[in-house]
């Protein structure tokens, strides 16, 4: 009779555990498998807010970019006088400034390609430096022309910077 109850008792709990068992085993997918799609869920709607917000901070620092080439600054700021150094303090100042009101859209760029955005500001802040304390330029219109005619030979420091923005921008897409 304590044979035939073990056995009993056994033919009962055997299959309640192997139930249980397989039981606790699909609840803890099915769970799992759903906090990974909630996870996921909460990515993409994430992914879809900030892509707009990081595709205008592109659009602003390209636009840094191009407001800070030699070739544009220098047809949009005439010089005030005919002092060369008076006229490539005023061309830094506005480099700097410009760069200021943009300083914040790092935040969407990676580590690399700000310190191409830092480096283009600050080639071409040392070239404006460079041909203003050149002797043979006596003033501020031949300043213009001898930062013109270099860029003639190299390619400005905001065009480089502006092609490796477009390379990074594609690997968003």
């Amino acid at each position: 009779m304590d044979g035939t109850k073990i056995i009993e008792l056994a033919s009962y709990t055997l299959p309640a555990l192997i139930t249980g068992g397989v039981a606790y085993f699909l609840f803890h997918s099915f769970f799992k498998n759903e906090e990974n799609r909630r996870r996921f869920e909460l990515l993409k709607e994430n992914q879809k807010q900030a892509l707009p917000i990081r595709l205008q901070a592109y659009e602003r620092i390209v636009l840094l970019l191009e407001r800070i080439n030699p070739t544009q600054l220098l047809l949009r700021i005439t010089p005030p006088n005919i002092d060369k150094h008076d006229y490539a303090t005023l061309l830094i100042h506005t480099i700097q400034t410009e760069f200021e009101h943009n300083l914040t859209q790092q935040v969407y760029f990676t580590t690399a390609t700000w310190d191409i955005i830092n480096k283009a500001k600050n080639s071409t802040i040392q070239m404006i430096r460079q041909k203003s304390v050149e002797e043979e330029i006596p003033n501020a219109e031949k300043l213009r022309e001898a930062i013109l005619l270099a860029l003639t030979e190299m390619e400005s420091p905001s065009k480089i910077a502006i092609n490796y923005i477009k390379e990074e921008l594609k690997t968003v897409f």
